[in-house]
């Protein structure tokens, strides 16, 4: 029993692991860009806030070992803290439309693969799935603020959605009620980061850019509306009270 309750300081360790990866490519952006002190402070803040929280979540949940899929989940923040500073940097000068794309394609791509990972090598978790989410989610807000400099600041709703949402939550506890799986949502999250990369490359005309995300803002407002209607019907509905056979004996009385 006391082997069970022994603290294991490995998932520690990797946490600190992923903090000087992510060191290590902030170094690498400053030397590639010339990275001012607007992007260095938002980066090394992301980078001291993501080891911090995630080194709480660990100490609490109590995991015996970190596991792969929680890896490539740290490697993907590791990329979102990148793309996190060079949009703060991107205030101060010209943005590397470039070597944003680039960091945030690739953070994208890898969206789900740690899910997958984690289902084959049987190690899901809870606080792998509440990272994985977090991680997008940031992400997301992230490219909300760079795209809404293009096309302005309602941009900002698409990745201000979710945290809208979780203070609400606070303040009417029926939404923080489990949501049934759902492919719809899992879609309409991933066509959010698409379009805000689509738009965020400059690839096609203004015209084009703003249908785009306003496109993927709708089909979000849709899928939040869903959801919430959802769970305020389901606080609504009375839970039956089981029948027991006592009670049944005494109804027969």
């Amino acid at each position: 029993m006391a082997l069970n309750n022994t603290y294991d300081a490995r998932p520690q360790q990797e946490t600190a692991v992923g903090a000087g990866v992510q060191l290590l490519l902030l170094a690498l952006l400053g030397m590639a860009i010339g990275m001012g002190p607007a992007g260095w402070l938002t980066g090394l803040a992301f980078a001291f806030a993501t080891w911090a929280v995630l080194s709480r979540a660990l100490h609490r949940s109590c995991l015996r070992t970190f596991g792969p899929a929680n890896r490539v989940t740290l490697g993907r923040a590791t990329l979102v803290g990148g793309v996190t500073a060079l949009v703060a940097d991107s205030f101060e000068s010209a943005p590397p439309v470039t070597l944003l794309v680039g960091l945030t394609a690739v953070a994208l791509l890898l969206d789900g693969v740690d899910g997958k990972v984690a289902r084959r090598t049987g190690t899901s978790t809870a606080l792998g799935a509440r990272f994985d989410m977090e991680v997008d989610a940031f992400l997301i807000l992230v490219l909300s603020v760079y795209v809404a400099m293009q096309l302005g600041p309602w941009v900002l709703l698409i990745g201000g959605m979710r945290y809208a949402f979780l203070a609400a939550a606070r303040l009417a506890p029926w939404l923080n009620a489990p949501l049934p799986p759902s492919f719809a949502r899992k879609t309409v999250a991933a066509v959010q980061g698409i379009a805000l990369l689509l738009a965020g490359a400059e690839l096609l005309p203004h015209l084009a850019n703003l249908a785009v995300v306003t496109v993927a803002l709708g089909s979000l407002l849709w899928s939040f509306g869903r959801d919430v209607r959802w769970l305020w019907r389901t606080s609504r509905t009375p839970v039956e009270a089981p029948v027991t056979a006592e009670l049944l004996e005494l109804a027969a009385r």
